[in-house]
């Protein structure tokens, strides 16, 4: 089953090793992506063992599309090193991937690394197979073409990210750093990719299931501000009925004209919005603390435990009560004491 969060046996917060593969005529932007955010965290001590290497078809210096040298770029031998296989970009002319390199992702693959294709680096995947009877995303501008390449998976243009557990793909530019730090919040939780997050300066969470900006005419939207403080509202207010027209009416807006700027600043609905940012804040407290279902679901806005159990497994395909067994397994059970009085913990 297709999930844009699939829960995966991962190492918690174990040894990850990543290689990051680069190429000439590569842009310094797409290299940067993953290497930053993978690179922060360890840079912040969030996880000591997380190590990221950079490889090509060859050891030794990659030129980046702007002209900059990149040395000592290890030899393709480093695939087998690691446990996730980053292909962040392909070039422009869609070239057919080489059989050495086809090679190495599918053996990598077969031994249990995870292969990542972000934004064109989709059409390498393709090649290889690993995209047959999956569903698939790059950027928009070339879906036609890697639907013509892959036959036999599913090219969706209404997502920034889609997470198979052993491949995911990522839609264009930007989004790389979205599904980056998916993969951070996935192995590592959700507090250490915000931290992360908070280090860039980026959105500390997109869903994978908003849509990437398509080439559209669109009306003069409403100023940025304007949507900001009103999610940022919302965010403090998780915990009471949120509907369309409470919403509406702190931008002081009318239901449709609100509705129509929302989309249009933040590709998805406020509806779709809202139960994203709950179900975050839900798997947040799971993570770090020992509060209970009902605690949690009130604490989100979800009404009742029943519906939090609902939402949390069909987003990330895991109950709640199994989410917080995998943290609290892995990490020692040291979990923040701050249950409610008169509530009952979850294990």
């Amino acid at each position: 089953m297709d999930a844009y969060f699939r829960w995966d046996q991962a190492n918690l917060g174990g040894i990850m090793r990543i290689a990051v593969y680069a190429f000439d005529d590569i842009t310094m932007f797409h290299l940067a992506a993953p290497l930053m955010v993978f690179g922060e965290v360890g840079r912040l001590g969030l996880a000591p063992d997380w190590q990221t290497r950079l490889w090509s078809d060859r050891a030794g210096t990659v030129r980046t599309i702007e002209g900059y040298p990149i040395g000592e770029v290890a030899g393709p031998d480093t695939v087998e090193w690691a446990d996730i296989v980053v292909i962040p970009s392909w070039p422009q002319s869609l070239t057919p991937v080489n059989d050495e390199l086809k090679t190495a992702i599918t053996s990598a693959h077969a031994r249990g690394a995870a292969i990542v294709g972000l934004c064109l680096g989709a059409f390498a995947l393709a090649d290889t197979g690993l995209l047959e009877g999956r569903s698939a995303v790059t950027h928009w501008e070339v879906m036609p073409l890697l639907a013509e390449r892959s036959i036999g998976s599913k090219v969706d243009s209404s997502v920034l990210y889609i997470d198979h557990g052993d491949v995911l793909t990522s839609a264009g530019t930007a989004s790389a750093i979205d599904a980056c730090l998916h993969l951070v919040r996935k192995h590592l939780g959700s507090a250490v990719a915000t931290r992360i997050a908070r280090s860039l300066v980026v959105a500390p969470h997109r869903e994978g299931g908003q849509a990437q900006y398509i080439d559209r005419p669109l009306a003069q939207p409403v100023s940025d501000t304007t949507m900001a403080e009103v999610q940022e509202w919302a965010l403090s207010h998780l915990d009471e009925p949120l509907t369309v027209d409470r919403l509406a009416d702190q931008a002081r807006m009318s239901r449709r004209s609100f509705v129509r700027h929302f989309q249009q600043s933040t590709g998805t609905t406020p509806a779709r919005w809202i139960l994203e940012h709950r179900l975050q804040e839900a798997r947040a407290l799971l993570e770090t603390t020992d509060w209970g279902i009902d605690s949690i679901a009130a604490k989100c806005g979800f009404g009742s435990s029943v519906t939090l159990r609902q939402r949390f497994a069909a987003a990330f395909a895991i109950s709640p009560s199994a989410y917080r067994r995998q943290f609290a397994d892995q990490r020692g059970g040291n979990m923040a004491d701050t249950t409610p009085k008169g509530t009952d913990v979850i294990r």
